[in-house]
Formats: structure tokens, C-alpha cells, sequence
């Protein structure tokens, strides 16, 4: 299985679906390094860290002792044994306090919304494995109101379910197949799938951050089902778009796995890869992806992709609205 390259038909395909609602984009940590000049580190308030750049920053403050193995799960493993959660959520508040310019993506996103009320289309549902407020800064920006609903992680009669924010406050859903306050949505949902940080109370952060967070998280049988039902159909009648990922990531196998098993994706659902090589997957890759069902692989640097897929977005919406 080779990575494919992005052609004309394939923006064609994407933005008439993004159009109908019919497409779920799913951002990963490299969504963040969208539009960062090359060779640019990462910079508290600028330019928001990669997972290697975040370990860095974990491996610093806590002295890690292995200085060539800067793996994001075990530094935040060692903060958390070493210094206890909370430094550890400490260091992660402080890490995305900050106002990042959102990248080019998140406002093509968050230009959506205007596109999909002008066809009476569905909401977006946008799925992500992030922390930080990038996205929902772009939407603010856009004046698009939204729906928050991220994963608790810390201990408590919360841990384990889904926190949903809207405009009458903060709720936890404690009964996802009978949960409404979703049902008829008119604006975008976004769904953080492995906590997030609340900069205006620390004590609301959650992170699904270190080893036995993700271990935690693989116990639990019944992710999906903490999903409020209206998002859990919405997902099956989508495609994917998979932005900032690579099924190396353990982040997003873990994610597949918990939400679908093994189960394959019905629609045709496209992952945007950064080419390794020759453009070639390693064998694990390509069995990796396989079992996920009908995914094509494409090669093209995700600001290019963003740009070129904007573009298509809007040629087809104003051929649409043409007489």
C-alpha cells in the first residue's frame, strides 16, 4: 500500500461532502504545526508544541533522568510518579495558557459553519485528540458559536465520561443513550477525546496523557458508549478526515480501537500522511490502516492541503448557490 498523491478529484470529493456534512475532521498534534515555518521551534504563545517539542518541555522541568528517550507518555509517567499529578497538570496548564494564533486550518474550519447553514446542511462534528483551545480560539474569532464536550480524566464520580459546555453551563453525561441537550443541534460540536485544558479554571483541565492514563483509557470497555448517542450516529453516517496523524501515533490507535473495535469504517475516509522515504507505509502501517477498512492515504504537506481543499470549498459553494 502506497501513500497516494491529492488530485483534482479527490478535493472535488472532500469539499462536496464537507458541504452536505457529511465529513468528520479529526485533528491530531500535527494539525498544530500547520503553516510553522520549518526548522521553528516551538514557542509558548506563538507556535503550540509538537509532542516530542511537549516532552521536551516535561523532561526539563522534571529533571527526567534519560535524556535520549523523550517519549511523551513516559515523561509524563515520570512527572506524575516523581512529582504527582498535580505538578504534572501544572506543567501542562502553564504549557497552554497562552493565546496561540490559531493555525491556517482551524479557521477554514471554523468557516464552515456560515457554508453549511447556507444548504440547511448538517452541523459539524469535529473530533480531536488536543488539548490546547486553538480551535475553539478560531471559532470565537469567526463569531461561531459551538458545543464543548471533552473527556474527564482526573479521579472523581466524573472520571470516565464525557463534560458537555454550552451556553446554560457545564454538565456531566452520565446517561449518553438519553442524553438530549445534543439532539437537533444547529451549531458545530467539538469533541476532545482525550481531555483538554480550561484556561479559565485549572482545576477543569483533563489530560489523558501518561502511561497509566492510557491504560486506564484501554480498560474501559465502554468509550464509545460514553459518547452521547446523537454524535455516535452522526460518526456513522461520515466520513473521516484525518488531519496531524500517523497510525504510528499510539494516541489514535488507541482512539480506534476504543470507539471502534473492530469494527471498519463503512464510508471511504481519507488520512492526510507526511511521507516517510520513498512514500512507501512500513508493513505495520499498511496492516494498521487495513483493518480500519476503506482509508485512502495521501501525501501533501497539511498547509498545502488546507489551502487547496479551501479552495475547491469555495468554488463548489459558489456553484451551488449559482441559478
Amino acid at each position: 500500500m502506497s501513500v497516494q498523491r491529492a488530485d483534482d478529484n479527490h478535493y472535488w470529493l472532500v469539499a462536496s461532502r464537507l458541504l452536505a456534512g457529511r465529513v468528520v475532521p479529526f485533528l491530531g498534534a500535527g494539525a498544530n504545526l500547520c503553516g510553522r515555518p520549518q526548522g521553528v521551534r516551538f514557542q509558548r504563545g506563538q507556535y503550540l508544541p509538537s509532542g516530542s517539542e511537549l516532552a521536551e518541555v516535561l523532561a526539563r522541568r522534571s529533571r527526567y533522568p534519560v535524556a535520549d528517550d523523550l517519549d511523551l507518555l513516559r515523561v509524563s509517567q515520570y512527572v506524575g510518579a516523581v512529582l504527582g499529578e498535580g505538578a504534572l497538570y501544572e506543567y501542562l496548564h502553564n504549557t497552554f495558557d497562552a493565546d496561540y494564533p490559531p493555525t491556517a486550518l482551524h479557521r477554514f474550519l471554523a468557516d464552515m459553519p456560515r457554508l453549511l447553514r447556507e444548504r440547511d446542511a448538517p452541523p459539524m462534528l469535529l473530533l480531536t485528540t488536543n488539548y490546547d483551545d486553538a480551535l475553539e480560539r478560531a471559532f470565537a474569532d469567526a463569531g461561531e458559536a459551538f458545543d464543548l464536550l471533552w473527556y474527564e480524566a482526573k479521579a472523581g464520580s466524573a472520571c470516565g465520561h464525557f463534560i458537555h459546555r454550552d451556553d446554560d453551563g457545564v454538565h456531566t453525561i452520565l446517561r449518553p443513550n438519553e442524553y438530549t441537550a445534543l439532539a437537533g443541534a444547529e451549531r458545530t460540536v467539538i469533541l476532545k477525546l482525550h481531555g483538554a485544558v480550561d484556561r479559565l479554571s485549572s482545576k477543569n483541565d483533563s489530560y489523558v496523557i501518561t502511561e497509566d492514563h492510557y491504560i486506564d483509557y484501554l480498560a474501559r470497555s465502554d468509550i464509545r458508549q460514553q459518547i452521547p448517542v446523537t454524535l455516535r450516529e452522526a460518526m456513522a453516517e461520515s466520513h473521516f478526515l484525518f488531519l496531524g496523524y500517523s497510525l504510528r501515533d499510539w494516541n489514535l490507535r488507541v482512539i480506534l480501537h476504543r470507539i471502534w473495535g473492530s469494527a471498519t469504517l463503512d464510508l471511504k475516509s481519507w488520512a492526510i500522511q507526511v511521507e516517510q522515504g520513498n512514500g512507501q507505509l512500513s508493513e505495520i502501517e499498511q496492516k494498521l490502516w487495513a483493518r480500519r477498512g476503506d482509508v485512502d492515504l495521501l501525501y501533501v504537506p497539511l498547509d498545502q492541503y488546507v489551502d487547496r481543499l479551501a479552495e475547491y470549498v469555495a468554488k463548489e459553494a459558489e456553484a451551488d448557490l449559482m441559478p
